[in-house]
Order: C-alpha cells, then structure tokens, then sequence
C-alpha cells in the first residue's frame, strides 16, 4: 500500500510517500511544492491543486492523511493554510483515495514520542525510520511524519476491527 502525507502550506506544501508492507514501511518519495508569494491567492491554490494532481496521478496512493490546522496568532495566517489544507483535501478526495486527517501534536507524539517534538526532533526521527531517504526539507518530514502517523492508527485500526 503506498501512502501520500501532506503538510499544507500555502507558500511550500510538504509531501511524503512510504509504502507499507505489514509492519514495514519504506521510503518511496518526497519534496515540496512551492507557490508564487507574488501571485494572486487564486493562482497558488490553482499551482497547489495541479502539482498535487500530477502527484497523485504519477503515483497513485491508496490513501493520503493530511495534518490539521492549527491557529496562528495571525488570522490571515491561518485562514491561508485552512484554503491549502482545503485543496489538499480536496486533491485527494476527487482522486477517489481515502484521507485521514491528523494534529500536529498526534504526529509527532506518533513518530517521536512526545507531542511537543522540535522539528528537528520529527526529522530526525523520520530519517531514522526511513533509512537511506534524503529529506527535502522540514515541511517533507513532516508530510512523511504524517504518513507514518496514518500508517500506525491504520494498523491499529485494522487489528481491532474499525
């Protein structure tokens, strides 16, 4: 089963792929999609929506688990990663694949431990669990953290029956 993570931004969405096998899980892919901060909003959520197609068509996942919003002390700020995170959503929900949608503190409670992991903490967590892939940056470990978060409780979930 191949697994896509998302970690929504509007100016750089991380992504991840693992293939899980049972208990295994393996690196498969990742990086970052960047928008034009000088284009207009419609434009970077119409960017966003066609790299993430072109993901998912190019790998064809059989779920994807996308990170919750959390609120910024900046309003606009946050109404901008909701409209990301929407077209992430989205993306995946017309694609016909199944999304599970977790919080930031469950992810890095998941891969780390602790639910107020660093992000160095997540990535070098990742990098451990996921030997030999070279990390795009901080937003990709993120995704593939989130990943393996949907990797974990879909385990778990298929061991008690859900």
């Amino acid at each position: 089963m191949i697994l896509l993570g998302l970690d929504p931004g509007l100016g750089t969405t991380g992504w991840g792929l693992i293939a899980v096998d049972g208990n295994r899980l393996s690196h498969i892919g990742n990086g970052q999609i960047k928008t034009d901060s000088k284009a207009a909003l419609s434009a970077r959520l119409l960017a966003l929506d066609a790299a993430l197609t072109d993901l998912i068509l190019q790998h064809r996942p059989s779920a994807a688990a996308v990170e919750e919003v959390f609120v910024n002390a900046n309003p606009q700020s946050t109404l901008k990663l909701g409209q990301a995170r929407g077209i992430c959503l989205l993306n995946a929900a017309r694609s016909g694949i199944e999304v599970g949608e977790y919080a930031a503190r469950l992810v890095k409670k998941s891969v780390v431990g602790v639910g107020n992991a660093s992000k160095d903490q997540v990535h070098a967590m990742v990098t451990r669990l996921l030997p030999g892939a070279a990390i795009a940056g901080s937003d990709a470990a993120d995704a593939l953290a989130v990943a393996i978060t949907h990797a974990h409780h879909s385990a778990t979930a298929r061991r008690i029956g859900r």
